[in-house]
């Protein structure tokens, strides 16, 4: 059967295709006629992709923790499809325990795929957004990357760094043409309690109803969540194509309330505390010209 391929299809690159958002995004941007580079640390785990969509599919190995496969993901999307309209951030996976229950050992690897993957790969490819002067950055936070939580240190840790890093290319990539978007799913019915998630192996039983809870739901909800991975990757796909896509997608009933909860804390203490908020500052004239300077570079990234 021959595949019929759009001309105005877009080339996605994706990290973390195995499972989750990374799977189900390459299934329905193949269905839909799009064109695909899936990655995997294993790519036996997703060469059914490109064996069912031969033309518009493309199997590569990457390892976001190693910069070589990341470059070779790179140049084997430019060879077949002479471009990238848009990398999808997506490999990571999170750590539950308290801060101080957690060894370096089991926090660094949080880190090294979580922000510094995300990042080794973000650079390779912004040369050619530049090049473009087109296309879309996806970053996939989590409402855990605006709210902490007990028992999700290191990795709200990881997707805070996310959010500020996401932000800050943001405001550097309006002028360029291209635009970046941070997803922050609530909870979803993907392998994030499973697989893709891991415990600190010691316990401290002064934590048992703070970060304990958090283990309990760790062992205890998964296959339980209340997102539809099929309902989030569709909104994902709408909002990159939208003719002017959010700065942030927060997606799920819960992460919605939460981070409207937030947001009426935040602004009772800002309103509480305005006035010595304010007074922290030089007297009027000596700050005028550096508000004026900040207020510069905060209007750039509004671009």
């Amino acid at each position: 059967m021959t595949q019929s391929i759009s001309t105005n299809a877009k080339v996605w690159l994706i990290t973390g295709t195995s499972s989750g958002f990374g799977r189900e995004l390459a299934e329905q941007l193949l269905g839909a006629g799009e064109k695909v580079v899936a990655t995997a640390r294993k790519t036996e785990t997703i060469a059914d992709l490109a064996e069912t969509h031969p033309d518009t599919a493309l199997v590569v190995a990457l390892d976001v923790t190693k910069e070589e496969t990341i470059e070779a993901a790179l140049k084997a999307a430019l060879d077949k499809f002479g471009r990238v309209d848009v990398l999808v951030n997506n490999a990571g996976y999170g750590l539950a325990g308290a801060v101080e229950e957690a060894t370096e050992a089991e926090f660094m690897p949080v880190f090294e795929t979580n922000v510094f993957g995300l990042i080794r790969t973000t650079r390779a490819f912004l040369p050619q957004f530049r090049k473009q002067k087109s296309g879309s950055i996806v970053n996939l936070s989590s409402i855990g990357g605006l709210i902490g939580s007990p028992g999700w240190g290191y990795y709200n840790a990881s997707k805070f760094a996310v959010n500020g890093f996401s932000e800050a290319l943001a405001a550097e990539m309006a002028l360029l043409g291209v635009h970046v978007m941070i997803v922050e799913p609530g909870p979803f019915r993907t392998e994030f309690l499973g697989s893709s998630g891991k415990e600190a192996e010691e316990r401290i039983a002064d934590y048992d109803e703070t970060a304990g809870k958090t283990r309990q739901y760790f062992q205890e909800q998964s296959g339980k969540q209340p997102g539809d991975p099929v309902k989030a990757v569709k909104a994902i796909i709408d909002a990159v194509n939208a003719a002017e896509p959010p700065k942030h997608l927060v997606l799920g009933k819960l992460a919605f309330d939460r981070m409207q909860a937030r947001l009426e804390v935040w602004k009772k203490d800002l309103a509480a505390w305005e006035t010595t908020s304010l007074g922290a500052d030089f007297d009027k004239a000596d700050a005028a010209a550096g508000q004026a300077a900040y207020a510069d570079t905060r209007q750039a990234g509004k671009a």
